[in-house]
C-alpha cells in the first residue's frame, strides 16, 4: 500500500492510498469512500482493494477531506458546493489519468454521479450505496447527519442516531469539519441523470433504502444496471460480495 497528498486547488492536503501495479498497461480505478469513513475502512479492510489490485487494476482510493487522513479544515470557505467533485477531478489531473474506472459508496457515490453529471467520461462507472433520492434530494440525508452531529451525547442507546454516532467515534472523526461537509452537498436533477451516456452499475445492498431506491435510480440511467448485494447500508461494506460485483462489473468488455 502506498500513501501520498495532493494539494487541492484551495490549498487542502487530500490523502491518497494507492495499491496495485504502476505500469503503463494497468487499468486505473478510482475508489471513493462514504461520510464519516475513509479509504481503510471502506476499501482495505475487507479486501475489496485488493481484489481489485489481484485482477490488474491500480486501485487509487482518496479520502474525502474532513475524512481519514486529509486535512479537516473547520473554516466554511473550504467547503464550498461540490467542493468533493472539485477535488477529484484535480486528482485525476494531478495523476494525468485520461483512461480509469470510477466507483463511489454512499457519498462517494453521491461523489461519482456530481463528477458525471459534471463532465467526467470514465470507462465504467459504479455508484454504490445509493438511491435516486439521495442524489436528488440531498437535503433529506444532510439534515439527518446534521441532527446527529449537533446532537452528540444525546440519542437514544440502539436508535439510528446513535449507532451512527458510534461509527464516527470508532473512527475518531471531526464532528465540526464533518458538519461543514453537508454545505457543500448539491441536488442532482433527473434530467440530468437521464443524459448521462456511461455504463453505470447501480450496486447496493438489498437491504439497503438509506437513500432511496437503487432500482429506480438504475431504472433511470440510459445504461445502468441494478446489482443486488447482501447487506444494509453499513453490513454490506464488510461482505466480499460488494468487491466481488465491482469487479466484475469493471471485468466487462
Amino acid at each position: 500500500m502506498r500513501v501520498s497528498d495532493f494539494v487541492a486547488e484551495d490549498g487542502i492536503n487530500i490523502a491518497v492510498h494507492e495499491i496495485g501495479p504502476q505500469t503503463m498497461g494497468a487499468r486505473a480505478v478510482i475508489l471513493i469512500h462514504g461520510y464519516f469513513s475513509d479509504a481503510e475502512t471502506n476499501w482495505i479492510k475487507y479486501g475489496h482493494a485488493a481484489l481489485l489490485a489481484g485482477a490488474g487494476f491500480r486501485v487509487i482510493m482518496p479520502e474525502l477531506r474532513a475524512h481519514g487522513r486529509s486535512d479537516k479544515p473547520h473554516d466554511s470557505r473550504f467547503y464550498k458546493k461540490d467542493v468533493l467533485v472539485d477535488d477529484q477531478f484535480a486528482l485525476i489531473d494531478d495523476l494525468g489519468l485520461t483512461d480509469y474506472d470510477l466507483v463511489g459508496y454512499s457519498l462517494g457515490g453521491r461523489t461519482a454521479a456530481r463528477m458525471l453529471v459534471r463532465g467526467a467520461t470514465p470507462r465504467r462507472a459504479i455508484i454504490s450505496g445509493m438511491g435516486l433520492e439521495g442524489l436528488t434530494r440531498t437535503g433529506t440525508r444532510a439534515a439527518h447527519f446534521a441532527h446527529i452531529l449537533d446532537n452528540i451525547g444525546q440519542h437514544e442507546r440502539g436508535s439510528a442516531a446513535w449507532m451512527a454516532e458510534a461509527f464516527l467515534k470508532t473512527m475518531g472523526g471531526d464532528p465540526l469539519a464533518l458538519r461543514r461537509v453537508l454545505d457543500s452537498f448539491v441536488d442532482t436533477g433527473e434530467d440530468e441523470l437521464r443524459a448521462l451516456n456511461t455504463p453505470v452499475g447501480v450496486i447496493c445492498g438489498t437491504e439497503d433504502q438509506d437513500n432511496g431506491s437503487a432500482a429506480a435510480l438504475a431504472a433511470l440511467l440510459p445504461h445502468g444496471e441494478l446489482i443486488g448485494v447482501p447487506g444494509n447500508h453499513m453490513s454490506a461494506v464488510a461482505k466480499p460480495e460488494l468487491g466481488e460485483a465491482i469487479l466484475a462489473y469493471l471485468m466487462r468488455p
